[in-house]
């Protein structure tokens, strides 16, 4: 059994990518480019945040990129539609009823992590919050290897729960053990294709535990 779950936030237990959609919709729509629908954006969406703003038009040489983070960040965070995907919070309860610690490791900047999981009633489940110091949606590799230090596990006692390429990226780079969940950010045969083990949703879980 594993002997500490780090998960991501942003599209593995928090429900937000309609409103990630709606944001970058209203970026682009604001500057009289054509808008993605769900499936594109999952198609497209990756890290580092900025070559995904390539990708669906955004004209990077003619933007102010803090300009455009906070901007994608008023949108996002005024988002209803924002939830905790149906799954999260029994998955959550399941490995703390096993005694197994948690963490959240996010590209997400840390007040806004650490506000949002209290907003949503979870912060108390986890162990540690790593967020990051920018609103850049880079890379949370850095921040992987010193939470990975402070858990003094060996990193295959460790399970990363993701929704991106980027969280296998760092499981991998890591060298920890990796599952991804297609209810996120980027689309089942996306994911696949890193090698990992692919959940549909976080309700299959406890079955893929079960013949671990």
């Amino acid at each position: 059994m594993f002997g500490h779950v780090i998960w991501d936030w942003n599209g593995t237990l928090l429900d937000d990518t309609q409103a990630g959609v709606n944001a970058v919709n209203g970026m682009l729509r604001a500057r009289g480019l054509p808008p993605l629908d769900l499936p594109r954006y999952r198609d497209l969406f990756g890290f580092p945040v900025r070559d995904f703003y390539r990708s669906v038009g955004f004209r990077l040489e003619q933007e102010d990129w803090d300009a455009m983070a906070r901007e994608f960040h008023a949108r996002f965070l005024a988002d209803t539609t924002l939830r905790l995907h149906v799954e999260a919070a029994s998955a959550l309860g399941g490995f703390a009823g096993d005694g197994i610690g948690q963490s959240v490791l996010s590209a997400s900047e840390q007040s806004i992590l650490e506000a949002m999981l209290a907003t949503f009633g979870v912060a108390g489940y986890f162990d540690h919050v790593c967020g990051v110091d920018n609103l850049y949606g880079h890379s949370k590799l850095d921040l992987g290897r010193a939470l990975l230090a402070r858990l003094a596990l060996p990193p295959h006692r460790v399970l990363m729960i993701g929704d991106s390429l980027h969280d296998h990226e760092v499981a991998d780079a890591l060298g920890t053990r990796c599952l991804l969940v297609a209810q996120g950010h980027q689309s089942y045969a996306r994911l696949a294709r890193s090698g990992a083990p692919v959940l549909e949703s976080l309700g299959d879980l406890r079955a893929w535990l079960a013949n671990r």
